[in-house]
C-alpha cells in the first residue's frame, strides 16, 4: 500500500510536511537512520517470512525509512495529521511499525488492535478510541469491516494503493514529548479495556532505559538482535523492545507467535542476541526434549517477567542464557521498570532488582493500605513517580474519557501499582502478588500466587487460579478452581491429595478450603488468566458441580499443627 518511493523532484523523501520535531519516534527513526543506515532493523525467520508471504526476511534502517517516508506523505496527502487517531490490525508484523512510524511523523496517534477481539470488542474501540481510520491486513478484511461500518469508521486494505480522505481536519501544531504517540487498551481483567493514552516521550522512556542499564543487559550499539513472539498490540514489543533496539542501532527479530520447537532455530536463523519471554514459555521450552540446538544460540539474555520459581534455575543450567526477572505496567512504561539484570539476582525467588537504576529517574516506596512505609521484608503496594518537578514524567498521560480512573491510580502523587512487593535486606525488590489477588482470611493475609504454586506442583494438575470466597465467620475463603492433567478425576480423592500435598509445603490457613474442578480457566487475549470471570464459581462454590468442601479438613489440620 501506499509505500511506493514518493517525494519531491529531486527524488529525495519529502519531509517538509513533518509535523515531528526532535521529541517523537520519528524524530528518533531519522536519526538512528541516519547512523546504522545499512544495519537491519527489522528481521524475520524464514519460516515467518514464507508464513507472510513477505519478498525478503530484513529491511535495514534506510529501507525502513523509506517506506516510512512514503507512507506518512501518502496520509498527509489524504488528509491526516495531527489530532487524530488511527487503528491497526496488522498482527506482529513490520507493517505495522511501518504505518506507526508515518503517522507518527505527520503527527497522529495509533490504536493497535488486538487480532482475537470479537466483533462486540471492536466496536467498542473503534467507538470509544474515535479512531478516523482502520488500516487492516486483507486477511482480516471480513473479520474487521462489520463492525468498522457498525462504528462508521472507514477501513482499509494495507495492502491497497489509495487512502479514504480524512472526514476531520487535522489540527495545526507541531508534535513533541507530551504530544500523543499512541492509544494502548490494556486487556484489563474486570470491567471494559482503558485506554492509556501514550506521549511520545512515554516510548522515548522506553530507549533511555534500555540504552542505559549495565550489568547483564549492556546493549552494544549496533549489534543486538531482539528476538520476541509478543504482540505488538502491547507495549513490551511495540515499546520495550522497539524502542530498545531503535535507540542502540539493534534489530527487532519479529516472530509471528511462540514456536517452542523451532525457537533455538529460529534463534540460531536470525543471529538472535537477547529475546523477550512471558512467564508461561520456559516452563514449555523446559517440556521440548533436549536437543544439540539447546546452547547453539546466541543469546545473551532473556527479559521478561513470571517465570515459576521451580522453572527458573532449571532453565539457566540447562540453556546457558539467564533469565533477567521484570516488572512494569502500561501505565508506567520505563519510568518504572524494575529487572534483576545484576548480580546477586536471586534465582528463582521472583527477584526483580533494586529501584535505584539506570534510566528515567523515579521514586519507588512500598506501603501499606493507609499509604504508610513498611519495614523491609514486610509485603506492602509498590507506589512511585517521577523525581524531579513532573512526578508523572514518562508515565502514560492518563486513561481516556475516564478521568477519575486517572485520578485513582495517581492518588496522593503517587501511581499505585496495585502490586505487592517487598524489599528485602540488600535493596532488592521481590513480587508477592497482585493486591487484588491478596485473600484475607482470619487475620492473615494469603498471597493467591503462593498457594497456587503449591497446588501445580502436584503431578494431577494442568492448571489452577486461586480467588477468594466470601465466608462469615473467617472474612474470605481460599478457593481453588483447577484445571486437572490427563487422566486425572474430579473425585474428592483427587481433591484431598491435593490438598495434602499442599499441606506439606504451606501453612494451614493457606490451603485451599474450596477445590473446584472446571474443564479450562478464563483468559485475556494475552493468556492471563481472568480471575474475574470466575464470579458464580466464588459466589456459590457449592452449587457448583465438582466442588469439594475442603473447609474441616483445614481446621483438622490445625488441630494437629
Amino acid at each position: 500500500m501506499i509505500e511506493s518511493q514518493r517525494g519531491s523532484p529531486d527524488g529525495m523523501p519529502d519531509r517538509s510536511g513533518s509535523a515531528a520535531v526532535d521529541g517523537s519516534v520519528y524524530a528518533l527513526l531519522l536519526r538512528q537512520a541516519a547512523r546504522f543506515a545499512d544495519h537491519d532493523l527489522f528481521v524475520l525467520p524464514e519460516a515467518v517470512r514464507r508464513l507472510w508471504d513477505f519478498d525478503r526476511k530484513a529491511w535495514s534502517y534506510a529501507d525502513t525509512l523509506a517506506r516510512v517516508d512514503a507512507l506518512a506523505n501518502a496520509y498527509r496527502e489524504s488528509g491526516y495529521g495531527v489530532g487524530h487517531r488511527v487503528a491497526l490490525l496488522l498482527e506482529n508484523r513490520p507493517t505495522h511499525f511501518f504505518h506507526w512510524l508515518a503517522l507518527n511523523a505527520i503527527g497522529a496517534s495509533v490504536v493497535p488492535v488486538n487480532p482475537d477481539y470479537t466483533h462486540d470488542e471492536l466496536v467498542y474501540l473503534l467507538s470509544h478510541s474515535e479512531a478516523v481510520l482502520l488500516v487492516c491486513l486483507r486477511s482480516r478484511l471480513d473479520q474487521a469491516r462489520p463492525a468498522a461500518e457498525e462504528v462508521g469508521v472507514a477501513i482499509v486494505d494495507a495492502a491497497s494503493d489509495t487512502l479514504p480522505r480524512c472526514p476531520v481536519p487535522a489540527q495545526a501544531g507541531e508534535v513533541g514529548e507530551d504530544s500523543e504517540c499512541a492509544l494502548v487498551y490494556t486487556s484489563g481483567t474486570t470491567g471494559q479495556p482503558k485506554g492509556c493514552l501514550l506521549s511520545n516521550g512515554y516510548f522515548l522512556g522506553w530507549s533511555e532505559w534500555y540504552t542505559a542499564q549495565g550489568g547483564l543487559i549492556s546493549l552494544r550499539d549496533g549489534e543486538e538482535r531482539l528476538m520476541t513472539p509478543l504482540p505488538t498490540f502491547h507495549v513490551n514489543a511495540m515499546g520495550n523492545s522497539f524502542m530498545g533496539m531503535l535507540g542502540s542501532g539493534g534489530a527487532q527479530v519479529i516472530v509471528d507467535r511462540f514456536h517452542p520447537r523451532t525457537w533455538w532455530e529460529m534463534a540460531i536463523e536470525t543471529r538472535a542476541t537477547c529475546f523477550h519471554y512471558l512467564g508461561v514459555m520456559p516452563a514449555i521450552l523446559l517440556a521440548v526434549p533436549p536437543s544439540d540446538l539447546d546452547r547453539s544460540h546466541g543469546f545473551r539474555f532473556g527479559m521478561g517477567g513470571g517465570v515459576h520459581p521451580d522453572h527458573h534455575g532449571a532453565f539457566e543450567a540447562r540453556f546457558g542464557v539467564p533469565l533477567l526477572e521484570g516488572w512494569a505496567m502500561t501505565e508506567t512504561g520505563a519510568a518504572g521498570i524494575l529487572c534483576a539484570m545484576e548480580e546477586p539476582r536471586h534465582v528463582g525467588a521472583r527477584c526483580l532488582g533494586r529501584a535505584e537504576r539506570a534510566g528515567p529517574p523515579t521514586e519507588m516506596r512500598i506501603v501499606d493500605d493507609a499509604g504508610h512505609d513498611v519495614p523491609d521484608g514486610t509485603p506492602g503496594e509498590l507506589v512511585l513517580r517521577a523525581r524531579g518537578a513532573d512526578p508523572r514524567r514518562r508515565f502514560f498521560s492518563g486513561y481516556l474519557k475516564n478521568e477519575a480512573a486517572t485520578a485513582e491510580v495517581w492518588s496522593g502523587g503517587w501511581l499505585h501499582t496495585g502490586d505487592i512487593m517487598r524489599r528485602g535486606d540488600d535493596g532488592c525488590l521481590y513480587f508477592v502478588d497482585r493486591k487484588k489477588n491478596i485473600i484475607r482470611r482470619s487475620g492473615e493475609n494469603i498471597a493467591a500466587i503462593e498457594v497456587e504454586a503449591a497446588i501445580v506442583s502436584h503431578p494431577a494438575v494442568a492448571q489452577v487460579a486461586v480467588v477468594a470466597v466470601s465466608d462469615p465467620l473467617r472474612d474470605e475463603e481460599v478457593l481453588a478452581a483447577i484445571v486437572l492433567a490427563e487422566g486425572a478425576d474430579k473425585s474428592e480423592t483427587t481433591a484431598r491429595s491435593i490438598f495434602d500435598h499442599c499441606g506439606a509445603q504451606l501453612a494451614y490457613y493457606k490451603l485451599p478450603g474450596y477445590v473446584a474442578f472446571v474443564d479450562r480457566l478464563p483468559t485475556t487475549s494475552t493468556q492471563k488468566i481472568r480471575k474475574s470471570d470466575l464470579g458464580a464459581l466464588a459466589e456459590t462454590p457449592l452449587e457448583q458441580p465438582d466442588c469439594h468442601d475442603l473447609r474441616e479438613a483445614k481446621q483438622q489440620m490445625r488441630a494437629r499443627r
